[in-house]
């Protein structure tokens, strides 16, 4: 009898921990931009399903050479992004970039448009698959190295869409990248993106975040932008957080122990949360739990 109950206990706690968790979707969206489908990995909180509100939406954005199910699968907490939108209540969407698109769109390669397939095909998908606040004021978006580039780049291009940024280990600028691999290696992967352009140091200038300041400024969003001291991309972090102080742009700006790792980044997402749900009550578009 004693067992029995254990067991008994032991699957009600199952069903429950199970009810009580968030809910990850795969969500296929088809680019006109660049004649193809794409994934999304969609994950929805706990109190979605027993609500008929309208949620905020976090996007999140992976880094070069990876793909949209990074954030699920490379933390060392499986639960990580599960968690945060059951304690946030937010629906967190994190979308295909390819393994070295920036989150640009190519000059000359049709099928690498993923400013386009963001900001145009990903969120009009979402809005109307999801129950969202389809408009800026619930929509926040962040990334780590090539996708903090992205959610820079992103909202400093489009403020009509998103109502804050961050970045984690942001690729804020690409010229960096030829300092830490050979010159060869960095052209032959931004081919696709810019072609014959891909070697120039010019083209990374004018593509990076370190040299959309006045756009960043003229826009006012809320930033948030972290870096670990030991990451290949400390510099030019810092050198971004020097130039918005100078032009007294307003944003919360953070060194950590860490290198360009999982690890690092575990940490630091749960911060962009926190900075994020601040910025969605004063909005009032936060759902209570």
């Amino acid at each position: 009898m004693k067992n029995f109950k254990k067991l008994v206990f032991a699957a009600l706690l199952c069903i429950s921990s199970l009810s009580y968790a968030a809910k990850v979707d795969t969500l296929q969206i088809a680019s006109t931009a660049m004649s193809k489908t794409y994934k999304a990995a969609v994950v929805t909180p706990n109190s979605y399903a027993k609500s008929k509100s309208a949620f905020p939406v976090m996007y999140l954005l992976h880094g070069a050479y990876g793909h949209f199910g990074d954030w699920l699968k490379n933390t060392p907490n499986k639960k990580l992004v599960q968690t945060l939108s059951d304690q946030y209540n937010i629906i967190i969407v994190m979308p295909e970039g390819e393994t070295f698109s920036f989150y640009l769109d190519s000059p000359v390669n049709k099928e690498s448009q993923f400013e386009t397939f963001i900001t145009q095909e990903v969120i009009q998908k979402v809005d109307k698959s999801y129950r969202t606040i389809a408009n800026r004021t619930g929509r926040v978006i962040t990334g780590l190295s090539m996708g903090g580039h992205g959610a820079l780049y992103l909202s400093a291009r489009h403020p009509d869409l998103f109502c804050a940024a961050g970045s984690m280990s942001g690729a804020v600028d690409m010229s960096a990248m030829l300092n830490r691999d050979s010159s060869a290696q960095v052209v032959k992967l931004m081919q696709p993106v810019f072609g014959d352009k891909s070697g120039s140091s010019e083209m990374y200038e004018q593509n990076s975040v370190l040299g959309m300041l006045d756009k960043i400024k003229d826009n006012k969003l809320p930033l948030i932008i972290d870096c670990g001291v030991d990451d290949f991309l400390i510099e030019p972090n810092r050198e971004l957080h020097r130039r918005l102080v100078y032009n007294k742009v307003e944003h919360d700006y953070t060194e950590r122990p860490g290198a360009h790792t999982w690890d690092y980044w575990e940490n630091s997402l749960p911060y962009h949360a926190l900075f994020f749900n601040k910025i969605l009550l004063k909005n009032q578009v936060v759902v209570k739990k």
